[in-house]
């Protein structure tokens, strides 16, 4: 298998959908105490990382473009259009239904990281796989233990990643890296 084989299959399994996924299952069982939160860590997912993940499997249907990445930094104000809405609509349903406090700050925490990526996305190109990786252990780390921190073995992976695949430069990847580590902020101060 070649580096390029290499790459491109663990930045599909390691792609925002997937580890919104497994995060935010984990970060809502961890902010219930139990198990019970993994229904809104769930919920979450949804609306973070399936229905953007929808809409980028839709418009590349349609043609819009070649794939999941959209390394066209020019196109993917719809896509930030998409996630910003999805994730409001999503946070707003938590607090009406009541959700345990981490979860719904973890969501606002991804809100207000998705206007910083699409603000820096106008003038530069920023990776938001990179940025979706940090954030989930930046996260878990901090609503269930500090032990997600070894974690970082794979944003370091999914950074590799997007550098060997020529998607970003090193430069592009720590951005990310860092703009998501510092949404573990808005748990810390909330």
């Amino acid at each position: 298998m070649s580096i390029t084989d290499t790459a491109r299959a663990v930045t599909d399994v390691l792609q925002p959908r997937n580890v919104l996924l497994a995060g935010l299952i984990g970060i809502g069982t961890a902010a219930a105490g139990d198990w019970s939160g993994a229904a809104w860590g769930l919920f979450a997912a949804l609306c973070a990382g399936i229905v953007p993940a929808g809409y980028i499997e839709w418009e590349r249907r349609r043609g819009t473009w070649g794939d999941r990445h959209v390394v066209d930094r020019g196109q993917r104000a719809p896509i930030f259009a998409v996630i910003l809405g999805s994730v409001g609509a999503g946070s707003a349903v938590m607090l009406a239904a009541g959700a345990p406090r981490d979860i719904l700050l973890a969501m606002l925490a991804l809100w207000a990281m998705t206007v910083v990526l699409l603000l820096v996305n106008t003038v530069w190109k920023i990776s938001v796989d990179a940025a979706v990786a940090s954030a989930v252990v930046a996260l878990l780390a901090t609503v269930h233990s500090p032990w997600w921190l070894a974690a970082y073995a794979l944003v370091i992976a999914v950074c590799w990643t997007r550098v060997a695949l020529s998607y970003h430069s090193v430069a592009q990847t720590a951005a990310g890296a860092g703009l998501g580590a510092a949404t573990a902020a808005v748990l810390l101060l909330g």
